[in-house]
């Protein structure tokens, strides 16, 4: 049943988000025991890999308007239900923006000018890199992300592992990307927080829409090419099931 994937992915959406930015924007420079760079870059990887296997058999577990509209490019997922699931996930990560704002703002000191974990590049990058680098890393992380979900769900590959390699996947490329972008390779993760970062992090937004979508694509075509043969769609429908 559409809703209850929809309803899946606007919850793990919201898991992503709220685990991930909220590692970022509460515990990553806690006094003492800061998590760090490592931390958050685990803490996205996790939120991943529990929600993969929480609702993997629901929706599929995408969370990303990026993984959603890659995976249709593979051959791995009906183009037609691409509108409800990237809404889906935009919702969910609005929410969690949500939340993580009435949380954050309640400690001594808060302040927004600090990010609240949006991505950005120049000024607004941790790094300080320009456009075409924040554009390059956000486009070929993406890709890579998707070749790894597109090979980890094929149906040649080990059975039950996916979630474990699909998350390390995301927890090594933010480990890569944190410092140029501070790492979105997902738009609805990007759009929550640019809602209350400011104007500068919804200016910049475009940018970590049309970079992970072009590299999702990439990524979902590059494996179709190079796999031996199709696998079954990426939905938590059993193959042969008719999609709701």
């Amino acid at each position: 049943m559409m809703l209850r994937r929809c309803v899946a992915e606007a919850i793990g959406t919201f898991w992503l988000t709220f685990a991930g930015c909220g590692s970022a924007v509460i515990a990553a420079a806690f006094p003492q025991v800061g998590i760090g760079l490592l931390g958050v870059s685990f803490a996205f990887g996790l939120s991943v890999l529990t929600m993969a296997y929480a609702i993997g058999h629901v929706s599929g577990c995408h969370l990303n308007p990026a993984v959603t509209v890659g995976l249709a490019a593979g051959g791995r997922f009906p183009v037609r239900d691409i509108g409800p699931y990237v809404g889906a996930q935009v919702v969910g990560a609005v929410v969690a923006a949500v939340v993580l704002y009435a949380i954050a703002s309640g400690a001594p000191g808060f302040d927004l000018g600090k990010g609240f974990a949006a991505n950005g590049y120049g000024a607004h990058s941790p790094g300080g890199y320009g456009l075409v680098s924040a554009f390059l890393t956000e486009l070929v992380l993406t890709m890579m992300f998707l070749f790894i979900i597109m090979g980890s769900t094929h149906g040649k590959a080990p059975v039950g592992f996916a979630p474990i390699a699909i998350g390390l996947g995301l927890t090594l490329i933010h480990l890569v990307g944190i410092p140029v972008t501070n790492l979105s390779v997902n738009p609805a993760r990007s759009t929550g927080p640019a809602l209350f970062a400011g104007a500068w992090a919804l200016g910049q937004l475009w940018l970590f829409w049309v970079a992970p979508l072009i590299g999702g694509v990439l990524g979902g075509v590059l494996y179709r090419w190079l796999s031996e043969e199709p696998s079954a769609e990426v939905t938590g429908i059993p193959a042969k099931a008719p999609a709701a």
